[in-house]
């Protein structure tokens, strides 16, 4: 009588073990004795490595979690500079004040390098200002902004040659990022950075279409 030995790889040994996690609970001293090799240093006890694994995901949970802190601090911040800048353009007695109070605002409160502001019309009483101009929506100077002003969608990072020349004239050259907030009716508003990083695609716009939204209220209370 002849007997077959059936020949086990290591394949077949780590697809069981997949199927059975809790065989090594049935005996300890195995698992004790497992040795498991590392890229990064001498081979380990299977529960060392286990161990060492849970540190790093201890680790990284712990930065990701440090992460999402500090988002959430800089979204408090820019939610109560917003809030801040609404109750400012409300309180202005007229739409010139109102337009100088944003200004104002994104170039202390939000730390802009270089504010702009386009209006469509002239506002009265608004003296001239090295942020201002005062350009038709007709008028060929806009059709660079064509598109952002279709989608009344903000725009940030580095922004076409057109358009940042227009934006910042003599002075382009100071600008590396810029964020840029269509704003139907009223015009353009931009805040520009020395820094490359400061504004960049696929940021996050809500609390810059929230900004937009209320100057453009604060001004309709002046229309007619």
């Amino acid at each position: 009588m002849s007997s077959t030995v059936e020949k086990i790889g290591a394949h077949e040994i780590a697809a069981w073990l997949r199927r059975h996690p809790k065989f090594l609970q049935q005996f300890p001293d195995l698992a004790l004795s497992l040795v498991v090799p590392r890229e990064d240093g001498p081979a380990a006890s299977l529960a060392s490595y286990q161990l060492e694994v849970l540190r790093d995901k201890n680790r990284e949970l712990s930065r990701r979690l440090q992460d999402l802190y500090a988002v959430s601090q800089e979204n408090e911040r820019l939610a109560v500079r917003t809030h801040q800048l609404t109750l400012a353009l409300m309180k202005q007695a007229n739409a010139a004040a109102t337009v100088r109070a944003m200004a104002a605002s994104l170039a202390e409160d939000f730390n802009g390098d270089l504010v702009r502001i386009v209006l469509f019309a002239p506002v009265p009483g608004l003296d001239d200002a090295e942020w201002l101009q005062v350009v038709p929506r007709e008028d060929r100077l806009l059709q660079p902004f064509g598109d952002c002003l279709k989608s009344g969608e903000p725009l940030c990072g580095r922004l076409h040659p057109d358009k940042q020349a227009l934006l910042y004239g003599p002075r382009v050259d100071e600008v590396q990022s810029s964020a840029l907030l269509p704003i139907e009716g009223v015009g353009l508003v931009t805040v520009g950075s020395r820094e490359p990083n400061r504004f960049y695609p696929g940021m996050g716009t809500l609390f810059l279409r929230m900004m937009g939204e209320a100057f453009a209220v604060a001004l309709r209370r002046f229309d007619g």
